[in-house]
C-alpha cells in the first residue's frame, strides 16, 4: 500500500485593486504594448493600503476548505509559502491559523521566493506520506507591490499581489503513476546566482529593501533550469511530455513559459495561462493558476499535472500530480 496527498480543494484571493499597464506608462518612460510584448502581462492586482499577506492568505485558505469540505480543525498542517510575510515573526502560518480557527495542529512558513509553493507542496507531501499529518492546507500568498522599486521599469511592472490555497488529504494508492495525488517531486538550489534576483534589504541589514533583478540571466537559468526539473520529474515516474494533461507553471513571464513548454515539448493548449491578468505573484502563482484552471473548466479529475518554479536562492523545482 502507498500513501498519497490527494488534492481535496483549491481556492484564490485577488485584492479588489486592478492595475493596468497604463497605471505605470503614466509614471514612467513604458507602455502598454512594451510591457505586454517583454511579458505578456496587461494587468495585475495590488493590496490595499492595510491588507496584508496574511489577509490574502486567510480568504484564500477559506475558499480553499469550502470547496473540500472540510473545516479548519480538520488541517493537521498549515503551511504558506511567502517572501513578504506581515512581520518578522511570528509566521503569517500562524496568523492564518488563528484567523481559520484553526485550534489544533501546526503551521508554518517557507520562504524559497517564486519556487515557494513547490517547496511547500513537497514538505506538505512529506509529512502526509510519513504519517505526521492527515490533511494539510497550502498556501502560496505574496504582497511584492511592497518591495518594489517604482522608477525601476525593468521590474516594477512584473509584480501582482494575491493568494491560493490547496487541501492535500492522505488516501491509499497503488503505487503507480495512475494513482491520484502529488506522484514525485524535484527540489534544487543553488545559491551562487543570488545576485541576479534578490532584495537589497532584510532584518540584519535594519533595512526593507526592494528587488532587484538581472531580467536577461534570470530567463536563461528559468528555460532552462524549469524545462529539466520537469523531465526529471517525468522520468522518476516513466512518463514523457506526451503524458502530461497540463502544465501549470510558475507565472512570471509568458515568453519564459513558452519557452519552457517548447522545450518539454508540449503545446501552449496545455499550458493554464494567468500571467496576463495577475503578473508574477510569486509564491502564489502556482496555487492561483491551479484554481483558476478548475475555475475555468480546463483542469479536471484524473488529469496529469506539471507544475514548475524558479525564484530568488536560485531555488527552483517541480511537482507532478495527478488531479
Amino acid at each position: 500500500m502507498t500513501i498519497r496527498a490527494v488534492v481535496k480543494g483549491v481556492g484564490h484571493y485577488l485584492p479588489e485593486e486592478v492595475v493596468p499597464n497604463s497605471w505605470f506608462a503614466d509614471k514612467l518612460e513604458t507602455s502598454d504594448e512594451w510591457i505586454i510584448s517583454r511579458t505578456g502581462i496587461e494587468r495585475r492586482h495590488f493590496a490595499a493600503n492595510g491588507e496584508t499577506t496574511s489577509d490574502l492568505a486567510t480568504n484564500a485558505a477559506e475558499r480553499a476548505l469550502a470547496a473540500s469540505g472540510l473545516t479548519a480543525n480538520d488541517i493537521d498542517a498549515l503551511i504558506v509559502a511567502t517572501s513578504t510575510p506581515d512581520l518578522t515573526f511570528p509566521s503569517a502560518a500562524t496568523m492564518v491559523q488563528a484567523r481559520l480557527g484553526m485550534e489544533r495542529g501546526f503551521a508554518f512558513d517557507i520562504q524559497a521566493v517564486c519556487a515557494g509553493f513547490v517547496f511547500a507542496m513537497s514538505q506538505a507531501n512529506a509529512l502526509i506520506v510519513s504519517g505526521q499529518a492527515k490533511r494539510a492546507l497550502v498556501i502560496g500568498a505574496e504582497t511584492f507591490s511592497r518591495i518594489l522599486d517604482f522608477d525601476d521599469r525593468g521590474t516594477c511592472v512584473l509584480f501582482g499581489d494575491g493568494a491560493g490555497a490547496l487541501v492535500l488529504e492522505a488516501a491509499e494508492a497503488d503505487g503507480t503513476a495512475a494513482d491520484r495525488g502529488i506522484l514525485t517531486v524535484d527540489l534544487h538550489s543553488d545559491g551562487r546566482h543570488k545576485d541576479i534576483l534578490y532584495v537589497d534589504g532584510g532584518v540584519s541589514t535594519q533595512s526593507t529593501g526592494q528587488l532587484r533583478m538581472q531580467g536577461k540571466e534570470v530567463f536563461r537559468h528559468a528555460v532552462e533550469k524549469l524545462a529539466k526539473t520537469a523531465h526529471t520529474s517525468l522520468d522518476k515516474l516513466g512518463l514523457s511530455g506526451d503524458d502530461i494533461d497540463w502544465i501549470v507553471p510558475h507565472q512570471a513571464n509568458l515568453r519564459i513559459i513558452k519557452s519552457t513548454a517548447q522545450k518539454m515539448g508540449v503545446g501552449m493548449d496545455r499550458v493554464v495561462v494567468t500571467v496576463q491578468d495577475h503578473g508574477n505573484t510569486s509564491a502564489a502563482s502556482i496555487p492561483l493558476a491551479l484554481s483558476v484552471g478548475v475555475e475555468r473548466g480546463q483542469i479536471k479529475r484524473g488529469d496529469l499535472l506539471v507544475t514548475e518554479a524558479i525564484g530568488g536562492g536560485l531555488a527552483w523545482g517541480s511537482v507532478i500530480i495527478r488531479w
